[in-house]
Parts: C-alpha cells; sequence; structure tokens
C-alpha cells in the first residue's frame, strides 16, 4: 500500500492499492501493443491530440494544481504556474515536432541519402516529486509526438499526481495505454527497465537513483538520460545592477521553497560588494511570506517530508561548525524549514560541496573572475550557473569557461521549451526539450539511394 499525506499538517490523503507484478506486466504489454499503431499515426493526428492536452491542462489547472500542493506543499500559486507550463509545452511539441523530426537531406556519393527519426518504443520515466507536473510533461509532449510510448513510475508521495497526469491524456482523448501511470514503489523498477518490451529509460532524480538506474539500463544496453542534482552557482560581478540581481537570486534560490535542481544555491558574489549586496538580499528573504501553501499569498511552503527538513537542518549545522556565520533563519518546525542564508563558507563546507535542497543558501566571496570560475568549477555538478554583470563582452569570454550545462547571464537558470537542458558532471547527460530532447528517444536511421 502506498499512502499520500500533506506534508503542512500529516493529514493523510489517499491511498493507493500497489500493482502485482502480474499486473505491471499487463501494463507494459498493452503499452507495447499500443506503439504498434501509434508510431505510424501521422503527425498531424498525434498534434491534435497534444494540443488537446494543452487545453485540458487549462481548463482544469486549478483541480491539478491543488493536488500538487496538497502533496508536496508547493505554494497554490507555484503549482497553478508549473500546469500553465506544462500547457506550454504541450504547445510547442504539437507545432514543432514535425519539423524537429523531418528527415534530414544529406549529400554524399547516392542518388539520395537522408538521416529519418523514427521513434523507439515504450519508454519509462522514473520522475520526482518536486516539479511533479513539469518533470513528467518535459519528457511525456516531446516522447508522445516523436511516437513512442510513455511508462510513468512517479515519486511514491505524489501518486495522485501521477493519476491526473494519465487523466490529462485519457481526457484529451489520447488512445488507451499511450501513457500509463504504474503504481508502484521503487523495488519494482528494475524489473520494468529489464522488461524487453522497455526500450529506454529517462530519469530525473539524485545521482544514486541515476547511478541505479543507468547501470542496470547498461547492463540491458538500452539508452537511458539523466538529469540529476545541481549546486548551481549565483555569480555576482561589482558592475551588476544591485536591485535588479537581488530580486533575481532571491527568486532563483527560494521558490517551490528553494526544492529545485536548477535553483541557485551558492551565491558568490565579489568582495568590493558584499556589504551592499548582502544588506538587501537578506532584507528581501527576511520579507518571503511563509505559510500554509493552500494559501494564495504563501511564497515559502514546507518541504514535501519532514526527513528532508531534518536533512537540511543538519546540513546547515554542520557548516556553521565548520566555521560559517549563520546570518538568518536556521530555524525548523517539522516540515517547514525558515529562510536560510549562511555566509563565510568556503570549500569544502558541507553547503559549498553538497546539494542543498530546500530554502538555504550560503555566501562566498571572491577576488576576481578567474577565483570565481574556479570556485563555480570546483563543483561536483555541473547544471548551470548564473553570472550577472553589465558588461556583455566580458559576460561572452566567460561563457566558454564554464564546465556547466547552461550559462545564464542576468537572470536565473530555468527550462524552456524552445532550449535544450541538461547537465554535466555529477549532474547526468543527455538533454531534454527542443528539438535536441525529442530526439533523443528515436533511433537516427541511416537511408541510402542508388542506382545500378
Amino acid at each position: 500500500m502506498i499512502i499520500s499525506h500533506n506534508p503542512y499538517n500529516g493529514d493523510e490523503i489517499a491511498r493507493f492499492e500497489e500493482l502485482s507484478e502480474e499486473k505491471v506486466k499487463e501494463a507494459l504489454e498493452a503499452a507495447d501493443r499500443r506503439f504498434s499503431s501509434w508510431k505510424i499515426t501521422p503527425f498531424e493526428e498525434r498534434s491534435k491530440l497534444m494540443k488537446a492536452a494543452a487545453k485540458e491542462l487549462m481548463k482544469n489547472k486549478e483541480e491539478y494544481a491543488k493536488d500538487i500542493t496538497l502533496e508536496m506543499g508547493k505554494p497554490i500559486k507555484q503549482s497553478l504556474s508549473e500546469v500553465e507550463k506544462c500547457s506550454w509545452v504541450c504547445e510547442y511539441y504539437a507545432e514543432n515536432a514535425k519539423e524537429h523530426l523531418a528527415n534530414e537531406l544529406i549529400e554524399t556519393d547516392a542518388e539520395k541519402s537522408y538521416i529519418s527519426y523514427e521513434p523507439m518504443g515504450v519508454v519509462l520515466a522514473v520522475m520526482p516529486w518536486n516539479y511533479p507536473f513539469w518533470q513528467v510533461f518535459r519528457f511525456a509532449a516531446p516522447a508522445l509526438m516523436a511516437g513512442n510510448i510513455g511508462v510513468l513510475k512517479h515519486a511514491s508521495n505524489v501518486m495522485k499526481t501521477a493519476q491526473n497526469i494519465q487523466k490529462v491524456f485519457e481526457r484529451a482523448g489520447f488512445p488507451a495505454n499511450c501513457f500509463q501511470s504504474l503504481t508502484i514503489g521503487s523495488k519494482k523498477i528494475e524489473a520494468v527497465i529489464r522488461d524487453k518490451r522497455v526500450k529506454a529509460v529517462t530519469l530525473t532524480g539524485s545521482k544514486p537513483a541515476g547511478s541505479s538506474v543507468a547501470s542496470i539500463a547498461g547492463e540491458e544496453i538500452k539508452k537511458s538520460v539523466l538529469e540529476l542534482g545541481g549546486s548551481n552557482a549565483l555569480v555576482v560581478f561589482e558592475d551588476a545592477n544591485i536591485p535588479e540581481t537581488v530580486k533575481s537570486c532571491v527568486m532563483a534560490r527560494f521558490q517551490n521553497t528553494g526544492q529545485s535542481c536548477i535553483a541557485g544555491k551558492r551565491l558568490l558574489l565579489q568582495e568590493s560588494i558584499e556589504q551592499e549586496f548582502m544588506g538587501e538580499f537578506v532584507k528581501q528573504v527576511k520579507e518571503l511570506k511563509s505559510g500554509d501553501p493552500m494559501d494564495s499569498e504563501t511564497f515559502i511552503g514546507v518541504l514535501a517530508r519532514e526527513d528532508l527538513a531534518e536533512d537540511l537542518e543538519d546540513q546547515v549545522k554542520r557548516t556553521i561548525e565548520q566555521g560559517a556565520t549563520l546570518v538568518t533563519g536556521g530555524k525548523r518546525e517539522k516540515a517547514y524549514f525558515e529562510p536560510t542564508v549562511v555566509s563565510g563558507v568556503k570549500k569544502g563546507m558541507a553547503m559549498f560541496e553538497e546539494e542543498t535542497f530546500g530554502p538555504a543558501i550560503c555566501v562566498t566571496t571572491f577576488k576576481n573572475p578567474d577565483e570565481a570560475v574556479e570556485l563555480v568549477n570546483s563543483s561536483a555538478f555541473g547544471l548551470g550557473v548564473s553570472i550577472y554583470t553589465e558588461d556583455a563582452e566580458f559576460a561572452a569570454k566567460l561563457v566558454p569557461k564554464f564546465d556547466d550545462g547552461a550559462v545564464f547571464v542576468n537572470d536565473m537558470v530555468k527550462s524552456d521549451p524552445r532550449l535544450p537542458f541538461g547537465g554535466t558532471k555529477d549532474s547526468g547527460y543527455g538533454r531534454e526539450l527542443s528539438e535536441h530532447g525529442i530526439r533523443e528517444f528515436v533511433n537516427r536511421k541511416t537511408v541510402y539511394f542508388n542506382k545500378f
């Protein structure tokens, strides 16, 4: 039995009967059978259905957002925004998938040669709770538009949300079994990956989970895409627009109650502006409204589980014991953790080296650009970095020096359907979104015509 609880008040939301091994096999068989017809469904029909999914998301966004908030504690306004963004990604691929996957003509000595992009089959998605709609839809929209079939193993604390996602596609009119949510725990993932009907797997989650899934997929010679953790740096140079940069950095760190792989977790300030920047930054952090996630005025809710808040509390305490200074926050009450700022953080300290998943940020100073680049690249993660400067030419020269999968100048790192998304190092491999994302789960077929 899988039980969903409200992390804000501890109330039980729903109970879900876990599928038996036999039921899982039946679901995979149904998915495989559907692939035989879905893969030859014209793009025009797929597009029509995906646009219907986009409309369904907007039509019933309050219903879906409410369940997100109840299950994992995201403030309701942010849950609504998440559902709306899912509608956007559906619209994007409905309008662009055919062009992204059009045959690519290649001039050779043949009469005609080209690359075609053809679907792989049933793709398993192992997804996390922190963006329980968005993480799934940024996989599902391109995968289905490419002609693949989606099978979801969602995080156990958001099973109602998982059912809602399947409901979106059913309400939109997709053929049965184009997208299924499997109500199973993590112990059954391996058997699903190894099933011959599953052709590939994508995971968004932690490094240990990614390593496990990738190793199993590797043994089976199956494609995998991993979007793992991050410890993004927010690098503020002395010529930055301080008022605008402060607002951007507060949002980058504290939206979704800090539970985001792409959140700015390490604030790197050039020494000459530390005092000015920190005064306004700390002021705005203290002004963030905490409270009931169902209250439309709440910006900081609770963490998705109490043990996550306990882990964050321990991480902050260890960092302070290592010599850092608590500037504000640091207190925990069950699953709630105060917005927290810790300064004087150096390499080797817990919050600098580890991923900080919650509303806490560490502050480090640097003297010059070379030191800033070294601090950014010293992380084991490589998802993204934000740099703030008024000098565009200076920023452009810095971009190639960073190891990360994304560099954002004067903005927070964020995912956009039009741009590829993914990391390097311990942040994983492969890309989601844009034409690069839709081509992750296709067979690139070489086609060669000649005459005798």
